[in-house]
């Protein structure tokens, strides 16, 4: 997956701390719904995923966040979210938080196919659309 994937995300007042910076938790749901949108722009409703025959969803099973500089209420925030590598059941990938050009969050996440209580493969449909075959 060579150009990522963006979202635009609004801070709102319920994002932010008493001192009016967006509170760290939010960037977490701020990259959630990165990845969401990632896979639906695949094609790929988590839902149908997740009601189907061999129900699946993902679980962020690691992330590296390192935080550069504070958003405040009001931004307008570009989510960046890219694929580098998706084995067996986990997917690799990598997000950037931006207030317009400046880079504000970057994150390494490594997500897991699971499904059952187990991790489960990720499905190859899936893998074609993120141009990942393995």
């Amino acid at each position: 997956m060579s150009s990522p994937h963006r979202i635009a995300v609004r801070v709102y007042y319920e994002d932010t701390d008493f001192s009016g910076v967006v509170y760290h938790a939010s960037y977490l749901r701020f990259m959630e719904r990165g990845r969401t949108e990632l896979i639906r722009a695949l094609g790929v409703e988590q839902r149908e995923l997740f009601d189907g025959e061999t129900a699946l969803g993902f679980a962020v099973r690691k992330m590296t966040i390192d935080f550069l500089r504070p958003a405040v209420m009001d931004d307008l925030l570009t989510v960046e979210t890219r694929c580098t590598e998706a084995r067996g059941a986990t997917m690799d990938l990598e997000q950037r938080v931006l207030r317009g050009e400046e880079v504000l969050i970057t994150a390494a996440v490594k997500v897991a196919c699971v499904g059952g209580g187990r991790a489960r493969r990720i499905p190859d449909g899936l893998r074609k659309r993120l141009m990942l075959d393995d």
